[in-house]
């Protein structure tokens, strides 16, 4: 019978049903399309022959909502949706955000924070003794301790405080196909132990072997060192082949329990990956939310198409490779012509396929042939700090597969907006993906993720030097110039990740400067979690290697940091200057076109005014004890006199000398001349900008 599947009685009335195998409990709405796990997952279960009914959304608050469908034979599936429920509430600044696109008119509210933890002790509330299964993206990442950023404190695994009896962790496809083979054959749940892919818990470590025990939960909740030592080793054991059981200790003396992690299930094959992508998936969300406007999330991906996942980049901010793994797995070009032409059948489809990617659009297949029977390395990163002499840097299956898409009778134009790794494109010997880049598939503006220009936080990040970037930029544009087309590039740029004092947050912004851009939004880091960054941030570690990172913490530097990436922005002055006081670089304040700002009337300029660059790490905006830059010197700075009110807080004129023996400092003071403008160069307009020509485009999107 096809349709969406049962979401009330009547719907299993409908289909004969008189009870449900599983019933799939999420924080999205329903949503039955291969970008959704849910849609995956219960569609994988229903060609596997189980009845499976949704409930999306429960009202966490009502006992009776948890129960519309009655007991299920088996067990039920518990997912807080497509994101972190956290992530999906709260900006990083830990404000309520307004709209949610996974639910049904963009309404916020309608799912709980921390959902898999609600729902789970929701359902054990009303049935005791029923297999509950975690999964998706936050009981993944949430499988053993973990950072937790919204409660600043390390969470017990998201298994204990569920309720849970299982957790099925990245990919589920395999390890949710065995759970339900082994309960329908009578395996009690307690007794599911084998599946990899999965997280159980356990009494006793008597049957459990070839495991590595963590530090325990209480050790790692008095030493944050302990803590970076086991997010080490699970970052190292990711990996299906290489991969080691992990077993977290938690409790006394008197009670002890142990959470199991199994290794990582194995990558799908490509017939896998087709098969998957083919089921008869309804492409939409569910018709009863018409009335409120529908679902805006699917807006983004009706007209795309997912060719591959896993990503052998491995950037620490990101939480992929503890989800997905580094080994790429990639559909057919036979299942992806066929998806597309689907699409163009669309009453819709206006001729635009949106995206061919996944995580990285030009990763079609795996790093290095080693990887395809012995997994990745796991001390060793395909990318980072330069390719691996084994990576197999090559787009012509990628190519060849846009070309068959943009032959395709109706479809105008096929776009890549999930992302290109430059550095990847780099690799690769030949420039014929580049060209087809440029000339088929970018329209005006290609966005690219440098991330940063300082060296030091690449590091960090696990990103390329930027000289690799600015190689990659001189590239594209000369390809563009041959193809005499008008395209521009658009950096996303991140403010304060670990690594990044206020001397890096400069060179960042004086880079802008050079390149004549401001952005419109800035990300700031956010700690999401279960990723190597948000392990620094926590800790003040680099797991990777143990060493001590410099963290910005508190919202007054962080504040600094994203202020200097929109120096342009009138109302950012203030915190720019207090940014290039604190950084010792005021050299940066004037009407030259070094210069970031022109003074004001009003403003403050006393401090060190040269260009070493050297900041003091002393003070106390850092979580581990590196904290803000100071002042050097003992004098406090001095207070700038506005001579003429007319001066409307923007005085032009010329700087004068009052204290010539502050140690070294000058205090200044700004006299306004209303009448005339001294300023040689970048003369200030009305709008608080600098002068000058800028380039009208910013360049443009994957």
């Amino acid at each position: 019978m096809g349709g969406f599947l049962p979401v009330c009685r009547q719907d299993m009335e409908r289909r004969g049903w008189d009870q449900c195998d599983f019933v799939y409990v999420t924080g999205d709405a329903y949503v039955d399309h291969p970008s959704f796990g849910t849609g995956i997952i219960s569609r994988l279960l229903e060609a596997k022959g189980y009845r499976v009914g949704m409930i999306a959304q429960p009202d966490w608050k009502d006992r009776e909502s948890i129960q519309v469908l009655g007991k299920p034979r088996l067990g039920f599936l518990v997912s807080g949706g497509n994101m972190d429920s956290m992530v999906n509430h709260y900006s990083v600044s830990k404000k309520r955000r307004k709209q949610d696109l996974y639910t049904p008119g963009g309404v916020m509210g309608k799912r709980p924070d921390y959902a898999v933890v609600v729902y789970g002790n929701l359902i054990r509330s009303v049935y005791k003794d029923i297999p509950i299964i975690i999964g998706g993206i936050e009981a993944s990442l949430r499988r053993l301790a973990h950072y937790d950023y919204w409660s600043d404190r390390l969470k017990r695994s998201v298994l204990l405080d569920s309720q849970a009896d299982l957790v099925s962790y990245g990919m589920g496809e395999h390890s949710i196909v065995e759970i339900a083979q082994a309960l329908d054959a009578g395996i009690d749940v307690k007794m599911i132990t084998f599946v990899d892919g999965t997280v159980y818990r356990t009494r006793s470590l008597e049957n459990v072997y070839d495991y590595e025990l963590l530090p325990d939960y209480e050790e790692m909740k008095r030493d944050k060192k302990a803590y970076a030592r086991s997010f080490g080793v699970q970052i190292s054991n990711t990996d299906p082949f290489s991969g080691r059981r992990l077993v977290e200790p938690y409790g006394g003396r008197s009670y002890m329990e142990y959470v199991v992690q199994n290794p990582p299930s194995k990558p799908l094959s490509m017939e896998e990956m087709d098969q998957v992508y083919g089921l008869p998936y309804m492409r939409s969300y569910h018709p009863s939310y018409e009335e409120a406007g529908g679902v805006p999330a699917v807006k983004e991906i009706q007209f795309s198409l997912i060719s591959n996942r896993g990503c052998f980049g491995a950037c620490s901010f990101c939480a992929l490779t503890f989800h997905q793994g580094r080994i790429i797995q990639a559909r057919s070009h036979e299942s992806l012509v066929e998806e597309a032409k689907k699409l163009t059948e669309d009453p819709d489809f206006k001729g635009y396929i949106h995206d061919v990617g996944g995580p990285t659009a030009d990763f079609r297949f795996p790093a290095c042939e080693k990887q395809k029977k012995k997994g990745a390395c796991p001390k060793k990163q395909c990318l980072f700090p330069k390719p691996c002499k084994n990576l197999k840097a090559d787009h012509g299956d990628y190519i060849a597969l846009l070309r068959k898409l943009r032959a395709l009778p109706k479809v105008k134009k096929v776009f890549i907006r999930s992302g290109i790794r430059f550095d990847y494109l780099l690799a690769d010997q030949s420039r014929e993906f580049l060209r087809e880049l440029c000339e088929h598939h970018v329209s005006g503006q290609l966005k690219v993720a440098p991330e940063h220009v300082s060296d030091v936080v690449l590091a960090r990040m696990g990103k390329p030097e930027n000289q690799v970037y600015q190689q990659f930029v001189k590239e594209y544009q000369a390809m563009n110039r041959r193809l005499k087309k008008d395209q521009y590039l658009v950096p996303y740029l991140m403010s304060s990740h670990p690594g990044s004092t206020l001397l890096e947050a400069v060179e960042l912004a004086e880079y802008l400067r050079e390149l004549g851009y401001m952005p419109e939004q800035v990300q700031d880091f956010y700690p999401t979690p279960s990723t190597i960054s948000t392990c620094m941030y926590y800790t003040g570690l680099d797991p990777r290697n143990m060493e001590p990172v410099y963290v910005p913490v508190k919202p007054r530097e962080k504040a600094m940091q994203r202020a200097l990436i929109q120096y342009r922005d009138p109302k950012n002055h203030g915190l720019v200057l207090k940014a290039l006081r604190e950084a010792g670089r005021l050299d940066l304040v004037g009407y030259g076109k070094e210069c970031l700002i022109p003074p004001r009337v009003g403003d403050s300029l006393g401090g060190d005014r040269r260009k070493d660059g050297k900041q003091r790490k002393d003070g106390g905006d850092s979580r581990h004890g590196q904290g803000r830059s100071k002042t050097e010197g003992g004098r406090s700075p001095g207070r700038v006199k506005a001579e003429s009110p007319k001066a409307q807080g923007r005085a032009a004129g010329r700087v004068k000398a009052e204290s010539p023996k502050a140690q070294g400092r000058t205090e200044v003071r700004i006299e306004a001349e209303p009448k005339k403008n001294t300023a040689r160069s970048g003369r200030p307009r009305r709008d608080g900008k600098r002068g000058g020509r800028q380039k009208g485009k910013a360049g443009k999107a994957v």
